[in-house]
């Protein structure tokens, strides 16, 4: 069974910091590209983040550029999302997500393009 959990949500002050993982299991994703994800109330899923297979390259939405960083340990089937920082408009449910597709043919900013998905966990910032 594939699955993806996340882990590392909570509540925190704006202008903290939290470090979510996301683990692997049910098969190898030492060659997927991965992504983070959010979704606040009323809106639409989001593009956070995406790092390819080997983490040589990752890709950020302008609204979190500069504050989060992924990263991955593929010896581990874990990816992080370092969130520094942090604003109230930063709160959402985030998603991780794995792409098996062929590193040339990945959109790593559209969800759809993703075939496996994490549960979420909520980050709360309160201002």
């Amino acid at each position: 069974q594939v699955q993806l959990v996340e882990s590392g949500g909570g509540l925190v002050q704006a202008g903290g910091s939290l470090r979510l993982s996301c683990a692997a299991s049910g098969r190898t994703f030492s060659r997927d590209a991965m992504g983070w994800f959010r979704q606040a109330p009323g809106k639409e899923r989001a593009f956070v983040a995406a790092i390819t297979w080997n983490g040589g390259r990752t890709y950020y939405a302008d609204s979190v550029k500069g504050r989060f960083t992924i990263s991955r340990d593929n010896a581990k089937n874990t990816v992080y999302l370092q969130m520094n920082s942090l604003k109230p408009e930063d709160t959402a449910v985030y998603y991780c997500a794995a792409d098996r597709s062929p590193p040339g043919s990945v959109n790593y900013y559209r969800a759809t393009t993703y075939d496996y998905w994490g549960q979420g966990t909520q980050v709360t910032v309160s201002s």
